[in-house]
């Protein structure tokens, strides 16, 4: 059984191994993070559990039953009710559904518990991955955009039909 955890000082050293063990498989998709990210990667985790901690940023990560992380699903720059969703799936998990039902997880855990009614998400035209799980969740494309000089498409979702009144119906 996996399961979703806001992060915590404990995930460091099961998220950077992620990152590494990942890294060459999201390179063909995103563009890599460099030597900076992990070289200084304890002080960008402690970073990320402050900005989480000041409700600018929810980080979660996916865990197997072994406390490997097989994904993690960001909600970036919360503000006036809206964020940002970010996600990257292990290249051992990829094409089981799991980014789609981690998505849909977060949608829920966005509306219901951090108070946010639209999340916003970007990727690239090449990442037909990615494309299909944001299909698959509701978002709708809103536009087009460049992603490190790759040309992408930006989403949309309201999360209306988590809210707790909607649900109630």
């Amino acid at each position: 059984m996996v399961e979703l955890q806001l992060l915590r000082p404990d995930h460091s050293a099961a998220l950077l191994a992620f990152e590494r063990e990942n890294r060459a498989y999201f390179a063909a998709s995103v563009p890599d993070r460099g030597e900076e990210y992990f070289a200084s990667f304890d002080q960008r985790h402690c970073d990320l559990l402050a900005e989480q901690e000041a409700g600018v940023c929810f980080f979660h990560v996916l865990l197997d039953p072994a406390g490997e992380v097989l994904a993690r699903v960001n909600l970036i720059d919360v503000t006036q009710g809206e964020a940002e969703l970010g996600y990257r799936i292990a290249e051992r998990a990829a094409g089981r559904g799991i980014a789609t039902a981690a998505v849909w997880e977060v949608c829920a855990l966005a509306a219901r518990s951090y108070g946010l009614a639209t999340l916003r998400a970007a990727t690239t035209l090449d990442n037909t991955a990615s494309r299909t799980v944001l299909a698959r969740t509701g978002f709708t494309i809103t536009g087009e955009t460049q992603l490190a000089d790759r040309p992408g498409l930006t989403y949309s979702r309201s999360l209306d039909d988590f809210s707790p009144r909607h649900s109630d119906r």
